[in-house]
């Protein structure tokens, strides 16, 4: 039968096969920061509250991607690993069970939307009009969002078969189909309502579920190695288990994320909107950076799990190499960037003199740590393939919980907004400190066994 034949992930050589698997969803993920920052830009053309009120809204946006990210973390790394065990029965399971759970993540949101995004703005600022285009944007953003969670979905599933390609041409198709939109939406181009900062909400989920549907139809005409029938979306508890044994500390790991982001936004708004504006332009340029970077780990998971569980220690180290060298290149070429071009960065966004004033040192500080962050990021990936996606998630939560966010507010005290950026390269070395202590234990229980 075909299915039993082995996998490119088992018999392709090591950097060929990284690349392969990688380069699409590196490409995919640019085009995603890109439209992350046209939307911003579009957005800043409205005025700098416009601009306030969506990077204020990044938390929550944040949470989404955790609950989606995550839950699909867990499912390639089950689903890979079945693969290399020859157990397709399972891998369908993996697959049906997955979808539910994503279903019931929109059905979280949609609560969220509904209830909790007023609130949520509220607890930040009192200022009427970034209140009232934060309120609108983010409703719009959760209640609509079956759309990102379809495409997670069905976007991980190509993934976790090697078929990276194909999520390249989802998420590329999203994008673009969003970067058209924002000015036409935003502005009322062309004869359409001018819908100002809804427009960018309305973009931004008319692209997700483009990219949702396309994702669902590719895996029903090209996915042979999952099979998706309507009899199999049955809960399996023992799969949901498995899933959210290396899910949950994954969605953790970037849920954290969110509360870091909320907490440095009460920090930096007490200085001023400006302060809180800054960040949000700094997380839509340095997604430049680390998208490529997360691309690649899309594309290392499903070779470590399934080289894991096939017993191929050489194949599996080699990867491991490879991904360290490659994050390393592309944080070298982001620090370079953000220390000598940061005016012409911030000046994309319509920036004041006064966003100059607090942007430009901010960048440049920040950059630092990216000398440290792609060893992390790498190992971290290492972590969720074994199915040690906890130890990802204490370093996450020393980082930016324990380090971060006190390092942040002490230095705050002192009156100076271009003190608090300094928190990150602090937050990063003492990151470094705690995943080399992980990868050591990692390679004395797991690794060095790899294959006996």
């Amino acid at each position: 039968m075909e299915q039993t034949k082995e996998n490119k992930m088992g018999t392709m050589p090591v950097n060929r096969l990284l690349v392969t698997m990688s380069l699409p969803m590196v490409i995919s993920m640019l085009v995603q920061a890109l439209y992350n920052v046209v939307d911003s830009i579009f957005v800043a053309k409205i005025n700098e509250n416009a601009l306030t009120a969506v990077s204020l809204a990044f938390p929550i946006q944040s949470l989404m991607i955790a609950a989606a990210a995550g839950t699909c973390v867990g499912i390639n790394a089950v689903l890979s690993r079945s693969l290399g065990e020859k157990d397709f029965e399972k891998v369908n399971k993996c697959a049906c069970n997955g979808i539910i759970l994503m279903a019931a993540s929109f059905l979280l949101f949609v609560a969220v939307g509904i209830f909790g995004v007023a609130p949520f703005y509220r607890s930040q600022t009192d200022d009427a009009e970034i209140l009232r285009f934060g309120t609108d944007y983010l409703t719009i953003v959760c209640c609509c969002s079956f759309g990102i969670f379809m495409q997670f979905t069905f976007e991980r599933l190509l993934q976790a078969t090697g078929k990276t390609f194909y999520t390249m041409l989802t998420q590329g198709a999203g994008a673009i189909i969003n970067i058209i939109l924002d000015p036409i939406l935003i502005f009322g181009l062309g004869g359409m309502p001018k819908m100002g900062v809804k427009g960018a909400a309305v973009a931004t989920v008319i692209g997700q579920i483009i990219a949702g549907f396309l994702a669902l139809y590719i895996n029903f005409k090209k996915n042979e190695e999952v099979k998706i029938r309507k009899e199999g979306l049955r809960p399996d508890g023992e799969i949901i288990g498995q899933i959210y044994a290396v899910g949950i500390p994954s969605m953790i790991m970037q849920a954290i994320g969110s509360l870091m982001t909320y907490g440095m936004n009460l920090i930096l708004i007490s200085f001023s909107s400006t302060a809180a504006a800054v960040f949000g332009v700094y997380f839509k340029l340095q997604s430049f950076v680390f998208m490529p970077i997360f691309g690649m780990n899309n594309g290392l998971v499903p070779i470590l799990a399934y080289n894991f569980g096939a017993g191929k220690k050489d194949r599996f180290l080699k990867t491991v190499k490879l991904g360290i060298l490659y994050a390393f290149i592309a944080m070298i070429i982001g620090l370079a960037v953000f220390n000598l071009i940061p005016e012409r960065l911030l000046l994309m966004f319509d920036a004041s003199e006064t966003m100059l004033a607090i942007g430009v040192p901010a960048l440049r500080t920040i950059s630092i740590s990216y000398l440290l962050a792609g060893f992390c990021i790498i190992c971290g990936t290492v972590f969720q393939a074994l199915g040690r996606a906890v130890y990802s998630m204490i370093v996450s939560i020393a980082r930016q919980l324990v380090v971060l966010l006190p390092a942040a507010y002490l230095l705050s005290l002192a009156g100076n907004v271009n003190y608090v950026w300094w928190a990150f390269p602090i937050a990063e070395l003492m990151s470094l400190f705690m995943t080399v202590f992980f990868m050591f234990r990692i390679n004395r229980q797991i690794i060095r066994h790899i294959g006996d």
